[in-house]
């Protein structure tokens, strides 16, 4: 019953920040007789979700050029046919890091024809897939913070695991791409991704197309973090300039593979 309000609640917060285009989070908290801590959780986790986006005390609407009606056949094809493309990169004995994220975790099925693979991740989500492979890799989790928001370990701990080590690649997503800054995301939290990003020799950003182009204000990775991106095939010819003129290699998956 409690988990059906908590979605009641966050259906009500979306259609409400919809309709007057700003809501304070003390006003939230009144409405729906709950407290400001369980009002900032339930916005956070609505701006993961690219539902709205959180300001100072309070939030507002998506701006219209960031909301995208995809099909979720044609997402997940997406995403496979990046994760394909990613996947060649890999080669025996790699030492990778693998992020959060549903693109991401869409490569880890292709992982288990190689062999020697040893892999960090902040994702429980993640290292229970790694461990259903067949040729299971050397298994690395970063500790750390539980964020229930983006369902990863994040903070200090994490941080200073990761540099414990070096590793070939790291295979990283993103809520959106600037084309003139790099990486941006809905999550306050960028600190553990650029970290990540400092002890790979290759950072691979794996993102739909649909998803370049928009300006989210948090940056992540700065284009000079990146040496790889791997998108798919609908990605329009003026964006594929400017990232390649970032001297990024850009990789465009066919969806008919």
């Amino acid at each position: 019953m409690t988990k059906r309000n908590t979605q009641q609640r966050r259906h009500a917060i979306v259609a409400l920040v919809q309709e007057r285009g700003e809501v304070s989070v003390d006003e939230l908290a009144r409405r729906f007789t709950t407290s400001e801590v369980t009002i900032r959780k339930d916005l956070a986790l609505l701006e993961t979700g690219g539902l709205l986006l959180r300001r100072y005390g309070g939030a507002v609407p998506l701006p219209s050029e960031m909301v995208v009606e995809e099909n979720p056949e044609q997402v997940s094809k997406r995403k496979k046919a990046i994760a394909r493309a990613a996947a060649e990169h890999l080669r025996d004995h790699n030492r990778i890091i693998i992020d959060s994220g549903t693109t991401t975790s869409a490569m880890i099925p292709l992982l288990g024809s190689k062999r020697g693979l040893i892999v960090m991740t902040n994702s429980l989500g993640v290292a229970g897939a790694l461990r259903e492979l067949e040729n299971e890799p050397t298994l690395l989790m970063t500790g750390g913070t539980w964020d229930p928001h983006s369902e990863s370990f994040q903070g200090q701990v994490a941080e200073q695991v990761l540099r414990s080590y070096d590793f070939d690649q790291l295979f990283i997503g993103a809520d959106g791409i600037d084309l003139e800054r790099g990486t941006t995301t809905f999550n306050e939290l960028v600190g553990l991704s650029r970290v990540m990003a400092e002890v790979a020799r290759e950072v691979i950003v794996m993102v739909e197309s649909e998803k370049i182009g928009r300006r989210i204000p948090n940056l992540e990775l700065p284009w000079a973090s990146i040496q790889t991106l791997v998108t798919d095939d609908a990605l329009p010819a003026e964006a594929r300039d400017k990232i390649q003129a970032q001297g990024v290699t850009l990789i465009c998956a066919p969806l008919s593979n």
